[in-house]
């Protein structure tokens, strides 16, 4: 009888470890695009790899909030999309805005033309009109507003809308010209009424604008398409005193402005002159930035200075492509190669040259939105939605690439490896989660985690090497284990109970 209770006893203390066991495994869903073939695809079984890589999740350790994720509206996508059947033009926009689809939440539009536009147009036409009486616009009606209200029905949570003006129309500059030049100080009343008039007319449409970029580019494109010049100090001067008072006078405080709206490696001057004291500061909610500086190198020390001088101010990625590209259409295995080039190639100065070799379009993807999460960005906007085979329409032919590319002659729609990339931080990544901290034991590997309002855990991994991976991934005490294939990038779910219970 006594070897029996001890038997009895042993089996139990079995199936209570098994038990305690079984409860150190952490749950978790896997999401795989990679150069083998996977789009956004669920992965259950694994094949373990030499390479181990530890992995940590941190969630009591918080950074910057997430505003969102997500393309821009630009004419060229919307003339596009008119062109298509009415079945591939739902098709799209469903997978850009739906929650079955990349359920963007961040999105930017262009005030007046620019240089994806089908032609120059303000909707400021008549000159010396200082008082905006015969603002309109019309322009945008046939293409922009419609594609808008479209991806506004698709979506079930909403988005936010920010517009950035490329230029003021050209009888407000010291140019005349609808490239470069400066803002006239007698119309700086007139341009902050611009944008107030902006917001009244869209939401006459049925659309709320969220905020704005005070210029997009105000550095300049080198005299290319529609611009117009800042410093520093002229675009404080310009928000602090006419844009800022302006928008509160009319009730509209609550809109957002992002100063700046440039390449990343000037950040440090203007963030200094935004943020020079309470009154230069008071005005704006953020800055804005763009990744045109460099393939590779996402500037990490500008960053962080940013968030060091305003901590409580916003740091978006305002615009970001694969520029001077044509698209390559329907051959994925070139997203994934060393093979794209862009304007620095052949234009940036001998020095800068080693910012800008050939690089891989999902590596520049993947590598630019991790490293920003990882250093305080807490908004990350890509370019053109939609674009056809040969990088337009466009009036200037400042040929580009977007994660979806169309023929419209043949109404064929590609969903490029972009596309997916943009998806596995857009999807599962919403607005108003936190960045979380994690530790991992291999450089090679990057990660971001953030934890959503909903409890969830998202993890992004990204391995642009032609090694595999081994992951133990680890949160307080509990562990799994899953891998990575080469070349590939992958977004981890950790549902809410999993928190919860430890």
């Amino acid at each position: 009888m006594k070897a029996l209770r001890c038997t009895i006893l042993f089996i139990a203390t079995l199936i209570v470890m098994s038990c305690n066991n079984e409860n150190k495994v952490l749950d978790i869903e896997v999401f795989q695009t990679s150069a083998k073939g996977n789009t956004l695809s669920k992965i259950t079984q694994f094949q373990k790899a030499d390479s181990l890589v530890m992995l940590k999740l941190n969630p009591e350790q918080t950074f910057q909030t997430i505003t969102g994720f997500g393309g821009a509206f630009t004419e060229s996508s919307a003339f596009l999309l008119n062109k298509l059947s009415k079945e591939n033009r739902k098709k799209i926009i469903d997978a850009y805005f739906s929650k079955e689809g990349a359920h963007y939440s961040l999105t930017r539009t262009h005030m007046n033309s620019c240089d994806f536009s089908l032609s120059n147009y303000s909707y400021a036409p008549v000159e010396g009109d200082k008082n905006l009486e015969h603002f309109t616009v019309e322009e945008d009606k046939d293409d922009l507003i419609p594609f808008i209200k479209e991806a506004m029905a698709a979506s079930s949570d909403g988005f936010k809308i920010f517009g950035s003006p490329w230029t003021a129309p050209p009888w407000m500059k010291d140019n005349n010209n609808w490239v470069g030049g400066k803002l006239l100080s007698e119309y700086y009343e007139t341009w902050a009424l611009f944008f107030s008039k902006y917001v009244d007319a869209y939401k006459a449409e049925g659309i709320d604008i969220w905020g704005f970029t005070v210029e997009n580019e105000p550095l300049g494109n080198g005299n290319n398409w529609e611009s117009m010049h800042y410093t520093p100090d002229e675009m404080t001067h310009f928000v602090q005193n006419y844009l800022g008072p302006k928008l509160e006078a009319d009730g509209k405080g609550d809109l957002k402005i992002l100063g700046y709206d440039q390449n990343r490696e000037h950040l440090k001057e203007w963030i200094d002159s935004q943020y020079k004291n309470e009154e230069t500061s008071k005005y704006f909610d953020g800055t804005a930035i763009h990744w045109y500086a460099s393939t590779f190198h996402y500037f990490p020390e500008e960053l962080q200075y940013a968030h060091n001088k305003a901590p409580d101010k916003l740091l978006i990625q305002s615009e970001a492509c694969a520029d001077a590209e044509i698209p390559v259409w329907k051959d994925d295995a070139w997203y994934w190669k060393k093979e794209a080039t862009d304007w620095g190639w052949d234009w940036a100065p001998e020095e800068d040259k080693h910012m800008h070799p050939k690089y891989a379009p999902v590596n520049r993807y993947a590598r630019d939105i991790i490293g920003c999460l990882n250093n305080w960005v807490d908004g990350w906007v890509d370019w053109n939605m939609v674009l056809d085979t040969k990088g337009g329409p466009n009036w200037f032919k400042n040929w580009c690439i977007a994660p979806v590319i169309v023929d419209p002659e043949k109404d064929e729609v590609y969903f490029t490896p972009l596309y997916y990339t943009m998806a596995h931080f857009s999807k599962y990544i919403r607005p108003g989660a936190k960045v979380i901290g994690v530790d991992k034991s291999d450089d090679a590997l990057m990660a971001t985690a953030s934890e959503n309002p909903d409890g969830t855990i998202a993890i992004v991994l990204f391995n642009e090497y032609q090694t595999p991976k081994t992951i133990n991934l680890s949160l307080h005490d509990k562990h799994v284990e899953f891998s990575i294939d080469a070349q590939a990038i992958q977004t981890i779910i950790i549902p809410k109970q999993e928190l919860i219970t430890n």
